[in-house]
This record gives structure tokens, sequence and C-alpha cells, in this order.
């Protein structure tokens, strides 16, 4: 291959790209025209934000470098951890306990010439809307579902509206892929237009519980000793600290974990508890095959090709594999729904009886299967004033407002058509609810 190092210039590897810009072909978009300015686009102007540097990211990553993207930007949270190594192919031994955006973005530079990947050591949440409307597309190799919906949420507040009418340059494109052992799943979300993550939240697997009387008093399984240090132990003693939570990167967080869960086991003669073990229960970590984080990621950075190129139709617009037995593959279109909590712009309500006190409306807002808050807070208008009515994530105020959860909604000056405002981690902006008695 021929390359230029003072350039970054592969004219080798280009040329087989331009020629397919140039082209056409029975999956060409039917109003493609190729022209070599759609390769300079790809290599000087389309920016890529990619989120999470884990075993998809890394994938992704590569994929995006090797086919022709140059300005590049990842976000990642992790650092870097021994058991990642097996999968997450941009990292090396000596690169443990290091940042993975700043590792997997020094890989690729070092390696594709031309290529310039910034990194990010931050949470999505640390950055605000004139970050994010820099970007061409956004592509999610993520794990969590919170993370998902937030970005979802952040690009859907990007777009604008004439009389109601989207403008779509305010349209920025995101292709989400996400894997669990041998399976995997890649979509095309284009905001305000197809199906984004919150139409169809309810095919997301609901999070494993164990039953609270299994794990206190008759444990089965290594996962319930250590679901019993998680939830009862560790607010008992606080080992390191009154208000400090349970940090699933941090290891002595974890090794007292395993230890207290080790010493539960042995009461039981319950074998099978590792430091591995219940690193993935206190994180919910699914094991993840390096196979299926490159299907996945393939399938990712061929439509962020199409889409930069406009070459060929993008996926529509939810692409599902397979290959626990055999291999298996599914194309079928997602459906928005009309009554959306992101993207409907539609306030949804909220069916209670007249007796139900604030604790059924904080439950029903985590356990409904289409909502899956983590941790609302809820504000109203009551007489004129706004009114806290519950708040969780801050102990302050949580301390203050907890009285209220026992509290019947009318007794709370809440009155049918109500409008409630809910702020939770899982979106970036606060969501209306109105307010409904049953009769």
């Amino acid at each position: 291959m021929n390359t230029d190092s003072d350039t970054g210039d592969w004219s080798g590897r280009w040329k087989h790209i331009s020629k397919l810009l140039e082209r056409s072909g029975p999956f060409a978009h039917p109003d493609f025209e190729g022209s070599p300015d759609i390769l300079e686009f790809m290599l000087s102007t389309c920016k890529v934000l990619v989120i999470g540097a884990g075993g998809l990211g890394c994938e992704i990553l590569k994929g995006l470098a090797l086919s022709g993207f140059r300005n590049i930007d990842v976000i990642d949270m992790d650092t870097i951890d021994l058991s990642n190594l097996n999968r997450q192919f941009l990292f090396r031994l000596k690169d443990i306990s290091r940042d993975k955006a700043t590792v997997a973005a020094e890989f690729i530079n070092n390696r594709v010439p031309g290529c310039n990947v910034t990194p990010h050591f931050k949470k999505i949440q640390d950055y605000d809307q004139s970050f994010y409307r820099k970007f061409h597309i956004v592509i999610c190799g993520l794990d969590s579902v919170i993370a998902r919906r937030w970005i979802n949420g952040m690009l859907l507040s990007l777009l604008n509206y004439e009389d109601d009418v989207l403008d779509p340059t305010t349209i920025i494109p995101m292709i989400d892929g996400g894997t669990e052992g041998f399976k995997g799943n890649a979509r095309v979300i284009l905001p305000g237009m197809t199906a984004c993550i919150d139409c169809t939240l309810d095919l997301f697997p609901p999070q494993v519980n164990f039953p609270m009387c299994t794990i206190a008093h008759t444990p089965r399984l290594p996962e319930h000793c250590i679901e019993y240090v998680k939830v009862l132990l560790w607010p008992q003693e606080h080992p390191f600290g009154e208000n400090v939570g349970i940090d699933g990167d941090d290891p002595t967080h974890i090794q007292w974990i395993f230890e207290k869960a080790q010493d539960r086991a042995d009461q039981y003669g319950i074998k099978g508890v590792t430091y591995r073990l219940t690193q993935g229960v206190v994180k919910r970590i699914i094991p993840a095959v390096a196979s299926t984080n490159a299907v996945v990621a393939a399938q990712c950075v061929t439509e962020a090709f199409k889409l930069a190129s406009s070459c060929c139709n993008p996926l529509n617009n939810y692409m599902v594999f397979n290959d626990t037995d055999g291999l298996y593959t599914y194309t079928y279109e997602a459906e928005r729904k009309d009554d959306c909590l992101a993207c409907s712009q539609v306030p949804q309500s909220l069916s209670f009886k007249k007796d139900a006190v604030l604790q059924d409306l904080v439950d029903h807002l985590k356990n409904s299967v289409t909502l899956q808050m983590r941790q609302p807070g809820i504000t109203a208008t009551v007489n004129g004033k706004n009114k806290t009515l519950y708040m969780q994530s801050v102990e302050a105020i949580r301390k203050r407002t907890k009285d209220n959860l026992p509290k019947r909604l009318s007794e709370l000056g809440l009155t049918d058509g109500q409008e409630l405002v809910v702020a939770d981690e899982t979106t970036p902006n606060a969501l209306i609810f109105k307010l409904k008695y049953e009769t």
C-alpha cells in the first residue's frame, strides 16, 4: 500500500473508496450521483462522534478510520481493566488504569496516517447542546440504556420546527449498536422522523432483580450473596463513608463487596463467588463476545458510510443478529409511537385513583415498561407556587421531601389535569405529564 507519511494521503486505500463513490449500481440511492467531492467531504469535513470506547466502540473506531473518516471524536468515562484485553483490541497490558478514550484515540492516530481522533474522558452529560451540534453523525457503542436514552433526548432537543414543520438541517442521525453475548442489533435513527430509542424502550430486556426475601433469608446462588452485601450490608456499614455510594469502577469497593459476599457464601455452603462475578453483578455486566462486536460494528460503520456519502439508502431501520445456534439476521422497520415520551412532544397522562399516594406515582415512573426512570424528581405548580414534591438524586432535598411519599396526591394539592414536571437521569430535558384521576 502506498502511503505518504507527510500528508497522510493513503492513495492506495482511498483509490478504491473513490471508485465506489463514483459508480452506480443496483443498491445505489436513486438520487445518487457519484463525485470526488463526496470523498472530500468524508475525508475533510464530516465529523463523527463515537460514544463508548469498549469492545464495540473499539471496532467502530477502527472501521471508521479505515473507511475514510478522518474527523472522529470519542467519549468514554471508563478506565481500562485487565478483563477488557480479551476483546477490546486497541488496548494493551501497559494501558491498564488509563482512560479508554485517550488510549483508543492514540492507537488509531498512530496506525492510520491522516486520521484525527479526539478523545474525551468524560460523561456524555458533561457536555451541552453546543458540543453535540458540531457533529454530522453520532454512533453509540454503549452497554447502558440510560446513556442511550440521554443522548437520544439530546439529539431530539437540537431539532428546530417552523410552523410545526421539522427543519431537516437540524437532524443529526444516530446509529446505535448493541451486543449481548452472541446476539446483537444495529439501528439507524433520524431524530424527529423515525422511531427513537424511547419509541422502542419495551424491546430492551428488564434489569435482573432478585427477590429481597431470597437474598436476605434463603440464598441459593453466589449472585444472591453478592446482592445481599450490595443491597443490605453496604447501607448498614457504610464502609467508605456515610454518603459514599457503590462505585462499580472502584476496585476497593468491589473488593469489599467480594470479601463480604464470600463470608456469606461460606455460611450457606455456596460456591462460586469470585471477584469477576462480583464486578459483573454490581455493574450488571453481560459477557461480551469479540466476534459479535465485530459484526455489529461493521453494520454501524456501513450505515455511517451510507449517510455521509448518500451512495445507498440507509438501513430502514432496525437489524437484529443472532449466531447462538447457526446464523440469523433480520431487518425490519421500527415505527414511531404517536405518544412517545421523548419524540412525540405530546404530554402523557398519568392515571391514578383519588386515594393514590405520591409513592405510587414514583413507583409507576420507575417500573412502567414505557418509562423506566431511575431517580425521578417531581415538581408541580401548586397554588401559583412551584413546589418540589420529591427528589431522590440530591440527598438534602430527599430528606426534606421524603415525608411527602405517604401523602395522597390530593393532599399535596394536586388536582385533576395538573401538570407534573419530572426530571430524571435518563433524559437531558424535564418531561411534562398530566395527572388524571380515575372516576
